[in-house]
């Protein structure tokens, strides 16, 4: 991990389809993060859980766009989006997937490769399984690699836990 300027680290989070929310705003919380959760205006509702939501138009890419503009070198962002995560590890962001994968310059390639060959196999009419059904391991694996992430900040760039 690259020496921290000692600017403040966000977290934003793709919150549309995000299925650990409150574990991530309970890390957070524990390290004193602030969380950006960005999500279209479909899924606007009562968000009093005292973090920041951001809603933007319904069109495709709009939450995409929202986190890349606003991301920095070292936030930390939380995405099921393969492509938009390739793009922020350019910027030298973390890029945490809700399953817990991390995403780093040296596995990215071999991740879009494969969704690449995903794609072009249901252009062709050969449709695979989806992603298998979300379960506590995969909440578990989540909050072990988010809370590794939050404790090297903390380990090495004097982020205060209550």
């Amino acid at each position: 991990m690259e020496k921290y300027d000692g600017k403040n680290i966000t977290i934003f989070v793709d919150a549309d389809a995000c299925p650990v929310k409150e574990e991530i705003a309970s890390v957070a919380k524990k390290y004193k993060v602030p969380v950006c959760f960005i999500a279209s205006y479909a899924h606007v509702g009562k968000k009093d859980d005292g973090n920041s939501w951001v809603f933007v138009d319904q069109e495709k890419e709009s939450v995409d766009l929202y986190i890349f503009n606003n991301s920095k070198k070292h936030d930390i962002i939380i995405t099921q989006d393969i492509g938009l995560a390739g793009m922020l590890l350019k910027k030298c962001t973390h890029v945490l997937s809700p399953r817990g994968m991390l995403f780093t310059e040296d596995t990215i390639d071999s991740v879009l490769h494969l969704r690449y060959i995903s794609a072009r196999e249901r252009r062709n009419g050969n449709y695979i399984k989806g992603p298998k059904k979300f379960q506590d391991k995969d909440r578990h694996h989540f909050i072990t690699a988010f809370e590794k992430i939050l404790s090297n900040y903390a380990g090495n760039f004097k982020i205060h836990i209550e």
